[in-house]
């Protein structure tokens, strides 16, 4: 008869646990999120700015409440999401391989890096007007703002992180006669991969404050459209509320993309 071993549980996993509880990383923001409520309280008290102009933690809780229970807070939400998540990720697929072949071509890369480059430093929001007159009222002026705010750093970072890539590992790959695909692979993607999740973490938070800010002019729905709506019906709860989640999301989508870029990434050193 087969002799069955059972493993005893070393209770590593409570262990774990019970330091991160006791850890000062784990108390420091909730304590520092707990001070900034209570300045906030007593600047709404004291203020004698009221309710209507400068409403503090309660009011916008309530506020909360409301937006969330009818349903506007999560489509809204939801809206600016997809048009952030559509827009990053169409910058994402062309942009990256846009660098790739700019970093490998270097005749090429002389030819495009001043355009990109020129174009770069030009606000997204500066395009508002012609995103709008060449696609209208909708989606596609908010995801093509997204796509411009990620677009050119993303090209630029990919480009610098290709010819970053040491030489020898090019000569060990031609000594091996790599195939193109065999050099894009087992080469060139591994030695950039920390570099491009670096930058897509930049890049998101530059999208995430631009479908905001687009969302005020050209679509009618979103998180920035909500802002803009309450502020005209003189509901700065609302206003507030909307500003929250804003900040959460954002904190969201970096701690997410903190988590994507601690991941065991095959790289060259």
């Amino acid at each position: 008869m087969d002799r069955v071993n059972f493993k005893k549980s070393d209770g590593s996993t409570g262990f774990e646990f019970k330091a991160m509880i006791l850890s000062r990383s784990f108390w420091l923001p909730i304590f520092s999120a707990f001070l900034a409520i209570l300045i906030w309280e007593i600047i709404a008290l004291y203020s004698n700015m009221g309710e209507h102009v400068f409403p503090g933690p309660v009011a916008v809780l309530s506020a909360f409440d409301e937006l969330f229970s009818n349903g506007a807070l999560i489509k809204h939400s939801v809206a600016s999401l997809y048009r952030v998540t559509v827009g990053f990720y169409l910058a994402a697929l062309l942009g990256i391989p846009l660098g790739i072949i700019l970093g490998l071509n270097r005749t090429l890369s002389e030819m495009v890096d001043p355009i990109v480059q020129f174009l770069r430093p030009i606000s997204p929001l500066a395009w508002i007007p012609l995103a709008m007159l060449w696609l209208g009222i909708g989606d596609k002026p908010a995801i093509f703002l997204i796509f411009l705010s990620s677009f050119f750093s993303l090209i630029m970072a990919t480009t610098v992180a290709v010819k970053s890539i040491n030489p020898i590992y090019f000569q060990v790959a031609a000594n091996f006669n790599f195939s193109r695909l065999e050099l894009l692979t087992k080469v060139i993607v591994p030695a950039i991969t920390p570099d491009v999740i670096t930058a897509l973490r930049l890049t998101v938070a530059v999208a995430w404050l631009v479908v905001v800010a687009a969302e005020m002019i050209a679509v009618q729905s979103g998180l920035g459209y909500l802002i803009l709506d309450s502020r005209n019906a003189l509901r700065m709860d609302f206003v507030m509320v909307g500003m929250i989640v804003i900040g959460w999301i954002g904190l969201s989508l970096d701690l997410i993309m903190q988590k994507f870029s601690r991941l065991k990434w095959t790289a060259y050193s």
